[in-house]
């Protein structure tokens, strides 16, 4: 990123960070006055603000947003069951636009009848995901010719992979596919503008690296996990007041975009999201949603926003360089919501990286995931069941 643009920006933002530390804008709103909507009611295991949220921006009323839920949690355990039992004939799953209905694409048409038993849907697909996943690599590796293509991510719906080339550079997105050898039938051509990183940023609660500001996005033993373009290995992180939080101990960027940040003395990284109001929401666990699956992100610019996960495994050209292994999120952010944290009803799902648009018009937001994070890094990510089990270790 470029260092001279975060410093000038950086300055100013952690300026009005610290004056926002008195009025903070609500987890359901936009950062107006607080809502005078009846209170959510309990939905199992989810904080109210997040429930709140939902209804917001999906346009839910509170038993729909039970009933979406409670249909996600199923359709998490059914795809993990389907992606071993049918093997490399699995083509991906997705849920359906209201979320009332779980995808699952087969390259195999004797394996339908097993989606059917699971309660999902069989859609027969000419390529599984796997075929999916090596024609992207393919793309991957012949990034270079890419200059005018924005990025690519395997889209199971479809059973293709997507190309996203620049407006008016279509024709220089089908050379780069013919250069990865990728079949043209195999891929879908759309355009968008190129995403651009949400620097200087926090999503949960605020850190400094020199005058840049960044986001807290979940807590881990040892400390938290953030985006890799915060900060590079050895760079110390501050309060607001100028106090040690640590420093970077990992930092992947750009290919990936994840950092982890060792914390020191007294400091304390609890499992939780903020609400920016004293409320939080409280992480459970980790367990990847599908496509299609609702999802949240905190971020100090634009507050919570919610939308749906568009698709898994894309690769993004940012100014920087090329990042891999992102999701794709209708949800719109804005700079300043970089770095925080995505949650699903109750399980973290990854820390924000970039994307394009706003929220006044929409947009596009990637995450990095946060079980690659965990899994490279050797890191033990801290939730409300093994907080006291871990002695308050952050």
């Amino acid at each position: 990123m470029d260092r001279r643009r975060l410093t000038a920006i950086g300055v100013v933002v952690a300026a009005v960070g610290a004056a926002a530390a008195v009025t903070l804008p609500s987890f359901a709103g936009d950062g107006g006055a607080p809502s005078t909507a009846p209170t959510s009611q309990a939905v199992a295991g989810v904080d109210p603000e997040v429930v709140e949220a939902m209804r917001r921006d999906l346009g839910l009323n509170q038993s729909q947003v039970a009933a979406r839920l409670k249909t996600e949690r199923w359709a998490t355990g059914v795809v993990d069951q389907l992606r071993t039992e049918l093997g490399a004939a699995y083509g991906g799953s997705w849920l359906s636009a209201d979320g009332s209905q779980l995808n699952v694409a087969v390259a195999d048409q004797a394996q339908a009848r097993r989606v059917q038993a699971a309660g999902a849907v069989p859609k027969v697909v000419e390529r599984g995901v796997g075929q999916l996943d090596a024609l992207k690599t393919r793309m991957d590796r012949t990034a270079a010719a890419a200059r005018q293509v924005s990025g690519w991510y395997v889209d199971v719906a479809s059973n293709t992979v997507v190309v996203l080339a620049q407006p008016g550079a279509e024709e220089a997105g089908w050379r780069f596919v013919a250069r990865a050898g990728v079949p043209r039938q195999a891929v879908r051509m759309a355009t968008e503008e190129q995403p651009r990183l949400f620097a200087d940023l926090r999503g949960g609660e605020a850190f400094l690296n020199g005058p840049g500001r960044c986001s807290v996005g979940f807590a881990v033993v040892g400390g938290f996990v953030t985006a890799g373009h915060c900060g590079q290995v050895g760079d110390p992180v501050r309060n607001f007041d100028g106090s040690s939080l640590g420093a970077f101990r990992a930092s992947s960027f750009p290919g990936d975009d994840w950092a982890f940040v060792q914390i020191s003395g007294n400091n304390t990284v609890l499992p939780e999201v903020t609400d920016f109001r004293g409320g939080v929401a409280r992480v459970a666990g980790s367990q990847e949603v599908p496509a299609g699956a609702s999802i949240c992100r905190s971020g100090s610019t634009t507050g919570v926003r919610c939308g749906t996960v568009q698709a898994r495994n894309a690769t993004v050209r940012y100014p920087e360089g090329l990042v891999g292994g992102l999701v794709r999120t209708n949800v719109c952010a804005e700079p300043g919501d970089s770095g925080g944290s995505w949650i699903s009803g109750n399980q973290a799902q990854g820390v924000t990286s970039g994307g394009s648009g706003d929220c006044r018009v929409g947009g596009t937001t990637f995450y990095q995931p946060v079980n690659e994070i965990l899994q490279r890094n050797n890191l033990t990510l801290i939730t409300t069941q093994n907080f006291r089990a871990l002695g308050g270790r952050r």
